[in-house]
């Protein structure tokens, strides 16, 4: 059954202070405290730590890093942790994140401030990855638990903690073993220590036994709360991409600045249009510039209505939505030389409303530098003067226009200011044109174009280019020029192995690559190497909080439909890993663009300081710099204050609140009510409800992987 986040077993800051002593009749009751929502991160250089860091710092919640191996680090003391502002307390963080409970490199007198800090202000401790012993609520892993590797192992959310931070994931937590040859995940797989207060909120199966034990949990004790990491991971491995939301839920208390959300967009390049096939004799794509000039005859792929079909089919009973990437002078093209009829073009439009449509020019021509093909690899063209020669800007505005109005007489539901050039030429690409063409912007202009597509792998970061922005897109190592999965293999190959195992060589001097073992046998490497590899870096990025879109072409979608088995892994893996709260966000190119561009002001705010946020009792304050906008994760039901009433904050999501908002008319800042309804009833006595008893799954061995560790070529993972 899927499950809708419950906060049983959490605690609020505010319902915490409710725990704290009452004023004794008569008695004039102390204001309450001002909670900073800011996150202290005690870094020991460990990647556990830093796992939780870059967590933070790609949902955009504020923290301060405080480095253990600098010798002039602050000294961590009741000044450094509160202080008072306008006659109220003060608490400068509002969690604290430790590499484990009892850090090489801090003094005793620091971890006695940080226990008093924590116990006046409610605040609750993570530690990142720490022993399993009774001084964390686990008994030690030799009476009957296990300490060695999960590599394959498949860990489990409890109860407890599906009622808790947790709520957003389905169940399951498998955890990674991509190489049989290299260790990837250490454990100390625990039980409760007799008598102490311990919930267990994820556990993994115990070796040899039916049993189970906490790897993470929380720890209630001297009027504190940890929660208790007893497995090691970084920043990449899935596993703790999958609990690293329940990690800072946990941490936060439910209320944070910062939002996070899983992201999958796929565009679909070369729509109506036809891509040249790789040659398994030449090594080469005749028709296209990797070929010397008269190599090979070009066997063009071009997708069917058959495949059209398929594709409408496969979108509505994946429920998602692919965009559509068009070059309509394909069809025209495609009619000149077929007797005036394009049934693929026909399909498509008939199921125009099932996708979303994107510019792609009209003929889908190289709009950077005019290129000299005559030599491999090609070099731009000169002027008499010596300058380079670029694509003139009327022939870039006419490409534009041309396709959007072929768009518009189709009735192709397009949003105007959406721009994918050809190979996303006219932005500078290395080593040839290493400048956009200074004739780019004004056609942009020309044509109300606001947001250009650009690749990722050679250009990652959100840049202006005229009146636009870019929105970096993913490539998928699934070749634009193969329809057949021999061939996808054959190329693969070429590029993937050494010279002196008769590949090309390229991976073992591209940057970004590395090379196979091996050749892969051409009937089963691409379902048995490429699909899963290409799968799981794709997921990478769903769990990422990236919201940039990925891009393949209309010739994986013919002749052997390569892509859907890549696409099909993506989405039921995702669907078998969460809870209906949180679905795939697919998002058109347009706003994947302005989620990005609110994400570089917002970040650049925090990173400057300029931001400030705080939380006193149920009200939420935060102010920044005019025209940046806010992004928070509050409980369901946060209500923003404006100068006439209220409104409702943010959208649902994994069982919170959360999104961008900004201040209301005659209004500097942003003020937020928490819910009442939102604080537990266990929360009120400082403790989390208790787990129910549940009976203990059957223990998973690791599985075998054959899978190595590759970074495709050409392809930022």
């Amino acid at each position: 059954m899927r499950r809708t986040v419950r906060t049983a077993a959490l605690s609020t800051a505010s319902a915490l202070l409710l725990a704290l002593a009452a004023p004794a009749a008569g008695a004039v009751a102390a204001p309450s405290p001002r909670i900073d929502l800011k996150v202290l991160v005690v870094d020991d250089g460990g990647p556990a730590t830093a796992a939780i860091a870059a967590e933070l710092d790609g949902s955009g919640t504020p923290y301060t890093l405080l480095d253990l191996t600098r010798t002039d680090r602050p000294v961590i003391d009741a000044g450094f942790l509160s202080d008072t502002v306008d006659g109220r307390q003060r608490a400068k963080f509002q969690a604290v994140v430790l590499p484990n409970d009892s850090p090489a490199g801090v003094a005793a007198a620091e971890l006695a401030a940080l226990v008093s800090y924590e116990k006046t202000f409610a605040i609750p401790q993570v530690d990142a990855y720490t022993y399993a012993r009774p001084e964390v609520g686990l008994d030690y892993p030799v009476n009957g638990g296990y300490s060695g590797s999960l590599d394959g192992a498949q860990a489990e959310v409890t109860a407890a903690g599906k009622a808790g931070p947790f709520g957003y994931l389905d169940g399951a937590v498998p955890f990674e073993d991509n190489s049989p040859a290299v260790g990837e995940s250490y454990a100390h797989v625990a039980k409760p220590a007799a008598g102490a207060d311990f919930t267990s909120y994820v556990d993994a199966p115990l070796p040899g036994s039916q049993e189970r034990g906490s790897i993470v949990g929380e720890y209630r004790h001297d009027g504190r709360r940890e929660l208790v990491v007893t497995f090691v991971y970084n920043q990449y491995q899935q596993q703790f991409r999958l609990l690293a939301r329940g990690i800072v839920n946990w941490l936060t208390q439910g209320v944070r600045i910062g939002a996070a959300r899983n992201y999958f967009a796929v565009h679909v390049d070369d729509v109506f249009a036809a891509d040249d096939r790789w040659d398994t004799v030449l090594n080469c794509t005749p028709g296209d510039v990797d070929c010397p000039p008269g190599q090979g005859e070009p066997d063009p792929i071009r997708m069917t209505p058959a495949d059209a079909q398929y594709a409408a089919q496969w979108s509505a009973a994946k429920r998602f939505t692919l965009d559509m990437v068009f070059n309509g002078g394909g069809s025209e093209l495609f009619k000149e030389e077929n007797g005036g009829s394009d049934p693929l073009a026909q399909q498509l439009i008939a199921d125009k409303n099932a996708y979303r449509w994107v510019n792609h020019t009209y003929n889908h021509p190289f709009l950077g530098c005019v290129q000299n093909v005559a030599v491999v690899p090609w070099v731009c063209a000169e002027n008499a003067d010596g300058s380079t020669r670029y694509v003139t800007r009327a022939e870039i505005s006419g490409q534009i226009a041309d396709n959007r109005g072929w768009g518009l007489r189709a009735g192709l539901p397009l949003q105007n200011d959406e721009l994918v050039t050809g190979e996303h030429s006219g932005l500078k690409i290395l080593p040839q044109q290493p400048d956009d063409n200074p004739n780019l912007g004004p056609a942009l202009a020309d044509n109300s174009v606001t947001w250009l597509g650009s690749d990722n792998s050679r250009d990652r970061a959100q840049r202006r280019v005229g009146p636009a922005l870019t929105v970096p897109r993913y490539p998928m190592n699934v070749f634009y020029n193969a329809g057949r999965t021999t061939e996808m293999i054959d190329e693969y190959n070429w590029i993937y192995t050494r010279a002196a195992d008769g590949g090309s060589g390229i991976c073992e001097t591209a940057a970004n690559s590395t090379c196979l073992e091996e050749p892969l046998d051409t009937v089963t490497g691409y379902t048995d190497y490429v699909v899963p590899l290409e799968a799981r870096i794709g997921l990478s990025h769903v769990l990422a909080n990236d919201p940039r879109p990925h891009y393949v072409h209309q010739s994986n979608l013919a002749e052997d439909r390569i892509v859907y088995p890549v696409l099909n892994r993506i989405l039921d893996g995702y669907t078998a890993l969460y809870a209906d709260n949180t679905p795939l966000v697919s998002l058109r190119q347009r706003d994947i663009g302005a989620e990005l561009r609110h994400r570089a002001a917002w970040n650049t705010a925090v990173k400057a300081g300029h931001v400030s946020a705080y939380r006193i009792g149920d009200d939420v304050t935060v102010q920044a710099p005019s025209g940046v906008r806010v992004t928070a994760t509050m409980p369901a039901g946060t209500r923003q204050s404006l100068f006439l009433g209220d409104a409702a904050f943010g959208s649902p999501y994994g069982g919170s609140a959360s999104g961008w908002v900004a201040p209301g008319l005659l209004q500097d800042r942003v003020t937020l009510s928490l819910p009442t309804a939102s604080v537990p009833a266990g929360a009120r006595t400082g403790k989390a409800a208790k787990a129910p008893q549940v009976s203990p799954a059957a223990p998973r061995l690791p599985l075998p992987s054959g899978v190595l560790r590759h970074v495709p070529y050409g392809v930022t993972g």
